[in-house]
């Protein structure tokens, strides 16, 4: 079977699979994701033992440390994505959720209710945690889901995905519920972009160039989860102790990760008084500093920061820095410069806290504290398909509601229009 062929017939699954899976109690589900949980620990050792392939030849090839960082698979992680499913376990079942209910003058009730948006695709990069994200988020929203996942991850995500429908199997579920395109062939993105007739929703998850290949090429529509160029803005008002504390977990925690601070701004009444010891700080952790001029004038030996860099999402110890004048400037560059993801601002200013809030157009926006919050786990959506850096359909991170959509029940008893 030639991959035209092959990526149709997966479609075709998917989509026969639907009607399935939107019937399927939430006992049946839970169980279902709790012995998900199970089979990823009980195969550890042989997805770590993939990992290690997936890891090496990254090695090999020179890939970034940041990259390879979001590729190790070890025993935590595993741990960690177990205790993801189990969650999801605890959560309610959104589907048939009233949204809301209204009785009309001529005796009709409608039901606004939510649905599965039915297949998905989901097209992802180097983590092979996403993997069994995706399949249970999904599975419990009663979508059906389509994974293609980077080459550089696919053994990992193989292993993955063949512990967790080795569950489905067991239960009786249709093998068209979750599916991998295992091929490293580049052209089975194309392929899978123009199946409308089959899919319902693409979700891309990865860097700039396969979000704009994704956008470009899809007839399916799209809901992108795109780059973080994250900011913390350290205000006149703010406790800078706490200051500290929270800036240096959001850029050196887990650097390259998506909702890690990329840029650092500091009001200029704060600066001489912060930015000599936060500076310090960060270079004892290796971060490198690339600052404007006023940065540079206050903290000897910084890097000049560019254009350039203000735009760039380093993944990595290196870290943009800003003196800015006053809250609006702040505000200004954060909605220029940023990639409308996680945002936050230091301060015990209320008016100040609540303008930020207000006129920062980003997904997550955030006071007095880290933006590595951002994340489905933390916010008790129990996982995450994404960070949704769109408005339309859902925003932030996408949980078990982001993936349904809703329908109009509505219950007569004879009536008919006249007019």
């Amino acid at each position: 079977m030639n991959l035209k062929n092959e990526l149709n017939q997966i479609a075709r699954n998917a989509k026969n699979a639907c009607g399935f899976l939107s019937g399927l109690s939430s006992g049946t589900k839970n169980k279902v994701l709790a012995d998900m949980a199970a089979a990823l620990l009980s195969r550890k050792n042989a997805i770590i033992k993939a990992n290690k392939k997936d890891v090496s030849f990254a090695r090999q090839k020179g890939l970034p440390k940041a990259f390879i960082e979001r590729l190790i698979l070890d025993g935590k992680r595993i741990k960690s994505m177990s205790d993801s499913l189990l969650e999801l376990v605890k959560l309610p079942d959104p589907i048939g959720g009233v949204i809301r209910a209204w009785m009309r003058p001529n005796g009709l009730w409608i039901h606004k209710v939510r649905v599965p948006i039915g297949v998905i695709a989901i097209i992802y990069e180097s983590r092979p945690n996403v993997t069994s994200d995706c399949i249970g988020l999904c599975f419990k929203s009663g979508n059906s889901v389509i994974l293609r996942g980077g080459s550089e991850a696919l053994n990992s995500n193989l292993s993955i995905y063949n512990a967790l429908i080795s569950v489905l199997k067991k239960h009786n579920i249709p093998q068209g519920s979750v599916n991998m395109v295992a091929t490293k062939d580049r052209k089975a993105v194309d392929v899978l972009l123009k199946l409308n007739d089959y899919i319902d929703l693409v979700m891309p998850r990865g860097g700039a160039q396969l979000i704009e290949k994704v956008i470009s090429a899809s007839r399916i529509p799209v809901i992108k989860h795109d780059k973080g160029l994250c900011h913390v803005y350290v205000d006149e008002w703010a406790e800078l102790n706490m200051a500290q504390e929270i800036c240096f977990n959001a850029k050196v925690q887990r650097p390259g990760v998506c909702n890690a601070m990329e840029s650092m701004l500091v009001h200029r009444d704060a600066a001489v008084r912060f930015l000599p010891g936060m500076l310090n700080k960060f270079k004892q952790a290796g971060v490198e500093i690339r600052g404007c001029p006023l940065t540079r004038r206050i903290v000897k030996g910084v890097r000049p920061a560019t254009e350039k860099d203000y735009r760039t999402e380093y993944l990595d110890l290196i870290l943009s820095v800003k003196v800015v004048d006053n809250l609006a400037e702040a505000i200004s560059h954060i909605n220029t410069y940023g990639s409308h993801h996680s945002d936050s601002i230091i301060t015990d200013n209320y008016e100040n806290a609540l303008a930020f809030l207000n006129q920062v157009d980003s997904a997550c926006v955030y006071v007095n504290a880290s933006t590595r919050f951002t994340d489905g786990y933390q916010f008790g959506l129990g996982a995450e398909i994404g960070i949704s850096t769109d408005k339309l359909h859902a925003r932030g991170p996408m949980g078990l509601e982001e993936l349904t959509t809703y329908k109009y029940m509505v219950f007569g008893s004879g009536q008919v229009r006249n007019g």
